[in-house]
């Protein structure tokens, strides 16, 4: 089996605010994560990542905030995906940008 795409797709969420979704599903676990999919899920603000998940090779699932990189915990593909848009929303109050 070959990596499967499941999700791909970007959602403006204000003028100069989007996130951008992907996800596929692997026939084997990235080395350093213990499930088979493979994701990158970023939120990018005036044309700069802000925050992302994501499973690198060796490094396994994290989140990136700024310039702080620290570990995730998996549980399932819904729940990581939850997650985000919850870290998304805490951005957002956090740098001035509400809901529209």
């Amino acid at each position: 089996m070959l990596a499967q795409r499941l999700i791909h797709y970007k959602k403006r969420i204000a003028a100069d605010l989007f996130k951008e979704i992907k996800v596929w599903r692997l026939p084997a676990p990235v080395h350093g994560s213990a499930h088979c999919y493979k994701y990158s899920l970023a939120l990018i603000a005036n044309g700069r990542c802000v925050l992302r998940y994501d499973n690198e090779r060796g490094k396994g699932d994290h989140a990136h905030v700024g310039s702080q990189e620290t570990p995730l915990v998996w549980t399932d593909l819904a729940a990581l995906l939850d997650d985000f848009d919850r870290a998304i929303q805490r951005w957002r109050q956090h740098h001035g940008n509400p809901d529209d």
